[in-house]
């Protein structure tokens, strides 16, 4: 059809077309990519569980004895031991009465904001939360307020405005993931206590890394008590894939009734429930704690490199590391050269960054080795002053 063909050429001509990158090797800081070893500094798999022989071994398990598939939603027959089991362990990780399994973070945001919000209430998001919250807050129909990213003035402001009508929602990213920064939780619990609003925080980005045995950003803040809805992902820090949401036993009740998104889908395979809570086993033990003391020296070591040389990282405080360059056409220039010399950076574009604000978002493993890094760094130089970045 003709609009396809004009939507992918208009595309093209933008710098905005993408394509797909081909992974032939397991997720770790070094992958195989058309058949060249590079480090990978794009990947979510923060904590480097994504190839451990624990996760590996009990996914292999529980295919043996449970089959590949769960083969129907969990409310038909597809409720498995495995997902009770699962449950059970992110509800005492996240130190909640009770949690419920999504098979994706999107589809718990969508699922839940659409559950719990309609005609008459009013969501505030922040300005940079992930797609899903955009997406679950238009599907509820409630009313949709967007606050200036961790403007918590605005945001009182907007909430005194609006007082009484409807119910209230703040919802907000625990770790911004493009900017790497991270929300002023303190301030939104004192907000939502003020006007008796509920709080969500999407800490897919948090999860596994931050607070105590990794229990995520609110954690970290000292607010997770706080926190009425916590969702997190089992993709990223954890290494697995699907997310969760944690919370009171009556909340998750009620999103097992109402949540679309869960009542609709398939469940989650064995494989992965099992990998998922091996995972849990994994960040919440010394190994854990490794991890997490390796990717924040990483982390230390790569920002600073990057900075020192006059790159703008914004204010990221986490793993996640932007490298500001504006234009898209320079931001893909930036990457090839980059891949050209080992290193897989991907650029970030619109829509999924405002225009003129692209990006590498990068992001350092616990199990990047230092001399990896300093290399990187290295070559990000190079490559920012061949096309004028620095």
């Amino acid at each position: 059809m003709s609009f396809y063909r004009d939507s992918l050429e208009e595309l093209i001509k933008s710098d905005l077309y993408r394509s797909l990158k081909q992974v032939e090797s397991a997720q770790g800081g070094r992958v195989i990519i058309d058949g060249r070893d590079v480090l990978l500094l794009c990947s979510n798999n923060y904590l480097g569980l994504a190839d451990h022989p624990q996760l590996k071994n009990a996914s292999i398990s529980a295919t043996s004895l449970y089959g590949t598939g769960s083969g129907a939603a969990r409310l038909v027959s597809g409720n498995m031991t495995l997902h009770e089991e699962l449950e059970k362990c992110i509800a005492i990780f996240k130190k909640c009465e009770s949690a419920i399994l999504f098979n994706s973070g999107y589809s718990a945001n969508i699922g839940v904001i659409q559950a719990l919000a309609g005609r008459g209430d009013t969501i505030y998001s922040d300005r940079l939360n992930h797609a899903s919250i955009v997406d679950g807050a238009l599907l509820s129909r409630a009313r949709y307020i967007r606050y200036p990213h961790k403007d918590v003035t605005a945001l009182r402001a907007l909430l005194e405005t609006h007082k009484g009508k409807g119910r209230q929602f703040i919802v907000t990213d625990g770790v911004f993931s493009m900017d790497g920064d991270v929300a002023p939780l303190r301030e939104l619990v004192a907000l939502k206590n003020e006007f008796d609003a509920l709080l969500m925080v999407d800490d897919a980005h948090g999860t596994a890394v931050m607070g105590c045995n990794g229990r995520g950003s609110a954690d970290l803040m000292g607010v997770s008590d706080q926190v009425e809805i916590q969702m997190g992902t089992l993709g990223k820090g954890l290494g697995s894939f699907g997310a969760y949401v944690a919370g009171s036993a009556e909340l998750i009740d009620f999103l097992r009734n109402k949540a679309r998104s869960f009542i609709f889908s398939t469940s989650l395979p064995p494989s992965v429930l099992a990998a998922s809570i091996a995972a849990i086993d994994i960040v919440s033990s010394p190994e854990g704690d490794r991890l997490r003391s390796s990717l924040e020296s990483n982390r230390v070591l790569f920002s600073g490199l990057l900075s020192a040389a006059g790159f703008n990282t914004l204010d990221s405080s986490t793993q996640i590391i932007p490298v500001m360059v504006g234009g898209a056409e320079q931001t893909m220039e930036f990457s090839r050269i980059l891949f050209e010399n080992g290193i897989f950076a991907q650029g970030i574009r619109p829509p999924t960054v405002p225009p003129g604000k692209c990006r590498l978002r990068c992001t350092v493993m616990a199990t990047h080795s230092k001399a990896d890094l300093e290399v990187s760094a290295s070559k990000f130089v190079e490559a920012g002053q061949r096309i004028g970045v620095i």
